[in-house]
């Protein structure tokens, strides 16, 4: 039972988030969103929960034309890194299989009252936020990250990442080809403590 000044339940919203599944980056296949498509999912994203109102975060997005600038990149940060090759060709199927993705920026922000931390909560918090609304969207959605995208050189010649930022986390989006079964989910119960006093 709810009154005026309460939220109503939203049910359809409980239910997909009961069953969320992400969609693997390498079963994803053309199409991927506009634009036009996209801009309603960043909007979305851009709605988390933000201590101070800092936005300390913003989105690179790769458009299918810059992913093999970006796996040459990959490429070229392994063998400085001697990464093995294998290393190297997973490291870099995410952008030669790649149709769309958003890279999702932390911007770290000089505040006298909000810790580095709560600002990195809150660039992963974005980095969720775009992906379920990517999947309630319709589209197949999946949040990677790996060594390249933890390395600065990589990040500031491919994403132009200034010093007080790095990468959060790479948001594929694009059609899904393929539902995946459901995977083990924890059990809730081992994690959970009730506090009662």
């Amino acid at each position: 039972m709810t009154t005026d000044s309460q939220t109503q339940a939203n049910d359809a919203a409980l239910d997909f988030l009961l069953s969320r599944r992400s969609r693997p980056a390498k079963t994803l296949i053309a199409p991927a969103p506009t634009r036009a498509e996209l801009m309603p999912l960043l909007t979305a994203a851009a709605r988390t929960p933000d201590h101070g109102m800092l936005t300390p975060w913003r989105f690179v997005v790769i458009e299918k034309a810059a992913m093999p600038r970006l796996a040459a990149l990959t490429e070229q940060a392994g063998a400085r890194l001697g990464k093995s090759e294998a290393d190297i060709v997973k490291a870099r199927s995410q952008f030669d299989l790649g149709q769309l993705a958003v890279v999702v920026v932390e911007v770290q922000k000089e505040s006298a009252k909000i810790p580095a931390i709560e600002q990195s909560y809150s660039a992963g918090a974005v980095c969720l936020a775009l992906l379920n609304a990517a999947l309630a969207s319709g589209w197949g959605a999946n949040w990677l990250s790996g060594w390249a995208s933890h390395d600065p050189v990589f990040c500031q010649q491919g994403f132009a990442l200034q010093e007080n930022e790095r990468v959060a986390g790479i948001i594929h989006i694009a059609t899904q080809s393929t539902t995946p079964p459901e995977r083990p989910r924890p059990e809730l119960s081992d994690l959970t403590t009730w506090m009662q006093k």
